[in-house]
């Protein structure tokens, strides 16, 4: 690749970054320099993988074949071309315009992710790998009855984030020795990281879910507290649909504890990759507050948290980023509300 095919394709790549996620697109450039470009590839690179999986126009057979394809496009054992060139005609209307050029121009992305060294392509492989396969599962099997228990919820959400926090936390160990030297720790809590930021977005999404045919609540929790998930309907003010819904809250918040944690492991003085997650825990919980303070909400858009939240979050995180002791208290403020933490639940650690 020449150095000017290398700077046109990173062009595209932070233009497309744009529209396809404001917040990535916001939160990415915090990291150091080193980190922007491999994680900006990184983030499209699942959201290529995603894009095939929410295309509900696609048959079961298409998704799986273009899932496998994809992954062995990232690994370089097939053409991102010719994969271009089957999956864009494919895309239905309900796909955003930002994912139709995506993928139609898969190649510029994957020219960036074939120049990374070898340790972070194995990363991104991996990733990618195990995404697809298990995302394409979980679609065979998805209904409006919800998954079978919270362990079903958990590995939906591996496939979805945790693996994702797993790949993060290779980079994030290539870049740097200091933060290598916490990797097991890290490793530990990279999915729990993953899986408090899905469990966010399962909630604040229920009912947008649910309109293309999905749930994704675990049906133990909610038969638990004597709700039946196939009678669930928008604006419910059911107190037993509630109960299992705050119980939910409280494994999310526990996820992000253990997220909070994992950036605490993050040495000080790499403020922006502790913005780059410090970020996206407040985010959340602001979400999940927003959302235990309307059970009853009928659409995602009804939990959605302010311009003028994000920038508190932004404002406060930034200002007290290398300071684990008022993060813990600014974390405990802020989820105070939240519904207490169930620990057969949620693995909890305590911040050193």
């Amino acid at each position: 690749m020449t150095s000017h095919s290398r700077i046109n394709d990173e062009q595209y790549q932070n233009y497309i970054l744009q529209g396809v996620s404001r917040t990535f697109a916001l939160t990415i450039p915090q990291l150091p320099e080193t980190l922007r470009c491999i994680i900006g590839n990184a983030y499209l690179l699942c959201r290529i993988t995603d894009t095939i999986e929410d295309d509900n126009t696609l048959t079961i057979e298409q998704t799986r074949q273009l899932s496998d394809m994809f992954a062995e496009v990232v690994c370089g054992n097939a053409s991102a071309e010719e994969f271009s060139q089957i999956l864009h005609p494919l895309l239905s209307e309900q796909t955003i315009p930002a994912e139709h050029d995506l993928i139609k121009n898969t190649p510029a992305v994957i020219r960036i992710t074939h120049s990374f060294n070898p340790v972070q392509r194995k990363a991104l492989e991996r990733c990618v790998r195990i995404m697809a396969h298990g995302m394409a599962d979980y679609q065979e099997t998805e209904s409006l009855e919800g998954l079978k228990d919270l362990s079903a919820m958990n590995l939906y959400c591996y496939y979805v984030a945790g693996v994702v926090g797993e790949m993060l936390t290779e980079l994030f160990c290539d870049y740097s020795e200091e933060i290598n030297a916490h990797k097991p720790a890290l490793m530990k809590l990279a999915v729990s990281f993953g899986q408090g930021l899905q469990m966010t977005n399962i909630l604040k999404d229920i009912w947008d879910d649910r309109e293309r045919g999905a749930c994704w609540l675990p049906q133990d929790i909610f038969l638990k507290n004597g709700f039946d998930l196939s009678k669930l309907h928008p604006g419910m003010s059911d107190t037993k649909f509630q109960a299992g819904l705050a119980e939910l809250l409280g494994v999310a918040k526990g996820h992000l504890l253990n997220a909070l944690v994992y950036t605490s492991l993050i040495p000080p003085h790499e403020k922006g990759i502790r913005r780059f997650c410090l970020w996206a825990i407040g985010m959340a919980i602001l979400t999940l507050n927003k959302i235990n303070q309307h059970r009853n909400f009928s659409a995602g858009a009804q939990v959605k948290i302010s311009r003028r939240s994000v920038k508190a979050t932004i404002v406060t995180t930034s200002l007290f980023a290398s300071h684990n002791w008022i993060l813990e208290l600014l974390f405990k403020y802020t989820s105070r509300n939240l519904p207490k933490v169930s620990l057969h639940q949620a693995v909890l650690s305590e911040i050193n």
